[in-house]
Parts: C-alpha cells; structure tokens; sequence
C-alpha cells in the first residue's frame, strides 16, 4: 500500500513523500489494522505466524517439555520479560509454562499474573490463527495439553 507521510528530517517537513506500508488486521480486535512503513518492519519485532508443525512442537513442550528460571523475583521476571519482547512463540510458552508451574506452588505476584495472562492471550491467538480455528478451540487444546502435565489453567479475565 502507499501513502503519503509526512516527518521532519533535521528541522525539515516534507511533505508528499511517498512511502510503502504494510497493513496488518490485529486478530481478534473488532477489525483494527496497524500500518508499518515496509523500511521499518525489521525494527518493530514483526515475523511470520508459526506453520502447523511448529505449533506441534509448542504444544509438545507445554506438555512434556521442562523448563528452569532464577529463584528470586527480580531475576526471573528480567529473565522472562526479555523472553516476551524476543517475539519468539517457544520463548512465550517457556514463559507461560515456567510461571504456571509457579503458580502452582505460590501466589505469583502482580506483574508475573499479567505476565502469564499475556503469554496465555498470544499462546491462544497464534494457535488459533496457525491452525485456522476458532479462539475457544485454541483455549481448549492448551488446556487438554496442559492437563496431561496435571497443570491447571485458571482463565485470565
């Protein structure tokens, strides 16, 4: 898609430059689109959707995978915070899987419970989108899968 933009370069407004955008439908936001400028995709942390197979191979580690993170608070919520902004969907479920477990034995604080609700929420959307399903089949399999790991997911709100 082109567009015009306009942005200062060194105090400068130019106006009616032409620059290339990619439009992207935000998956299950009431039809919200994002434009990013195609120079700038690389800087935004954007990649493809996982194929079906890697899906199963996500599904596998939440199942039967192990995972370790930093005994104290600080540590681990640094370790799985960087985990989040890296993009990488493995990285997601080692997180989610990691503060579930947790959460099994402790209260989780604030910041790991909105953590573990949001590696839960891109969990589900990109399965469901992977697999072309619907978001509450996607919720189902991840509870099935967890549940032969005798975890237990409590629903984010």
């Amino acid at each position: 898609m082109k567009g015009r933009l306009n942005r200062t370069l060194m105090g400068l407004v130019v106006v009616d430059a032409v620059a290339l955008f990619t439009v992207f439908l935000l998956a299950y936001s009431a039809g919200a689109t994002a434009k990013v400028p195609l120079s700038n995709i690389g800087n935004v942390g954007l990649r493809r959707v996982a194929k079906s197979s890697e899906i199963g191979d996500i599904l596998g580690f939440l199942e039967k995978g192990r995972c370790k993170s930093a005994q104290d608070w600080k540590g681990r919520f640094k370790e799985n915070s960087e985990k989040m902004r890296n993009g990488s969907l493995k990285l997601v479920a080692e997180v989610f899987k990691t503060l579930l477990l947790l959460s099994q034995d402790k209260t989780l604080s604030f910041r790991e419970k909105r953590m573990l609700d949001r590696a839960w929420q891109l969990l589900v959307s990109e399965i469901a989108v992977a697999r072309k399903w619907a978001r509450e089949d996607a919720e189902s399999q991840l509870i099935r899968v967890l549940s032969k790991s005798n975890l237990k997911v409590l629903l984010p709100s």
